[in-house]
């Protein structure tokens, strides 16, 4: 029974590679409410979701190849939405240069060592309190919509239900959830129709324009996004799943991804904590396997950003209520596992105040709750939960 063996094994990674494909979809209003407030053409559009879909998706692949390990690249979706908030107040050209000298910027502090250090000094827990609040919103928004589309929802959410309880660990429940959820938009007619112009994007090359305005105003916030939000707490999430991620070329491909990515529209390529433990959390499937559900993502993704006439329209083909429902019950894992490792300690007043802060909508100087969560959680275990913290980072006696 070879073939049948070689399925087993591959039904957790295909189960996860489902919600790292509907989390970019799900997201994909943005970039496309984002270019219609800047009136950027439809090259522009195509171009921009090449560079936020195509470019990480396939530096993702090549890193999972090259390590056997689950690292996922994606376009940054804070960078994203704090791109999106820039539309007012720069020129698209000033954007675009800003990102650019952000890659530079984050290659810099490659060369340097200085992720690599922060990354030794945050504690897990710590990021661990982020995931779950992170992924909570996710989870409760299924529940959220299932009071406006209870056919839709309460009928997806049902299968993923009996999928647990019928088919347990040999199926992932996403699965069944998803088979049936598009289903129910079929027969109640929710589905839209697929386009009929060419999906084929043709990039075109941005010019960007380097003032000092834009530079001051988005630079630093992209670099901080991409290391200290993302690139580090993703690693140590590794590392605490027993990987050995290499951070240096992690950071350099971020770099170098994002300085590049942008010609073609403003992108940052990082590593993504929530998209990082799907890929290399326990539902992932056997350890030394993990890493096959990036090669089933990131060939997808890599396809909505080849494909960008089509991935523009997939939130109005596919319910979007349908596609956050999804992703909620996909990170059910991801948030369970995360409450458990704070409860069991020894930490657990600096991971509560980052679970809290992640939850809550917090803006100083720009940065959002995801970058204060891990500052002032890190922060409170420093002050209040020192001998804890020196235990936790202490070997363990053989």
């Amino acid at each position: 029974m070879p073939s049948s063996d070689t399925l087993r094994r591959w039904l957790p990674a295909l189960g996860t590679a489902i919600p790292l494909i509907i989390l970019p979809i799900a997201i994909l209003s943005i970039p496309l409410a984002a270019a219609q407030e800047m009136d950027l053409s439809e090259a522009e559009t195509s171009s921009w979701i090449l560079a936020l879909y195509g470019l990480p998706g396939l530096l993702g692949l090549v890193l999972a190849i090259r390590y056997r390990q689950p690292l996922l690249l994606t376009g940054n979706v804070f960078v994203l939405i704090f791109i999106a908030s820039l539309g007012g107040q720069l020129s698209y050209p000033e954007i675009v240069g800003a990102s650019i000298v952000a890659g530079g910027s984050v290659l810099l502090i490659s060369a340097l060592g200085l992720t690599d250090w922060l990354a030794a000094r945050i504690p897990a827990p710590v990021v661990m309190g982020l995931l779950a609040g992170a992924t909570m919103p996710f989870v409760s928004g299924v529940f959220t919509s299932l009071g406006d589309e209870r056919v839709l929802i309460g009928g997806t959410f049902l299968a993923y239900i009996l999928g647990q309880r019928v088919l347990g660990m040999r199926v992932p429940a996403i699965l069944p959830a998803l088979v049936a959820g598009l289903a129910i938009a079929a027969l109640t007619g929710e589905l839209g129709q697929v386009p009929a112009r060419s999906p084929l994007a043709l990039p075109t090359v941005t010019t960007p324009d380097f003032t000092v305005q834009a530079i001051a105003t988005a630079t630093p916030v992209l670099v901080i996004l991409i290391t200290l939000q993302s690139n580090v707490p993703s690693m140590v999430f590794l590392r605490n799943q027993e990987y050995h991620p290499p951070e240096r070329m992690i950071n350099i491909m971020s770099g170098v991804g994002t300085l590049v990515g942008s010609f073609l529209g403003p992108t940052a390529v990082s590593l993504s904590l929530p998209a990082t433990a799907l890929a290399a959390g326990p539902d992932a499937g056997e350890h030394q396997l993990r890493h096959r559900s990036v090669y089933l993502s990131s060939v997808t993704v890599v396809a909505i950003g080849l494909l960008a006439g089509i991935a523009a329209e997939l939130p109005e083909i596919i319910p979007l209520r349908l596609l956050l429902a999804l992703a909620g019950l996909a990170v059910i894992g991801v948030l369970a596992n995360a409450l458990q490792q704070i409860i069991r300690g020894p930490l657990l007043l600096g991971p509560l105040f980052a679970f809290a802060i992640a939850l809550s909508e917090i803006s100083i100087l720009g940065f959002g709750p995801y970058f204060w969560a891990l500052v002032i959680g890190t922060g409170i275990s420093l002050l209040l939960e020192r001998d804890k913290l020196q235990a936790l980072r202490s070997p363990a006696p053989e």
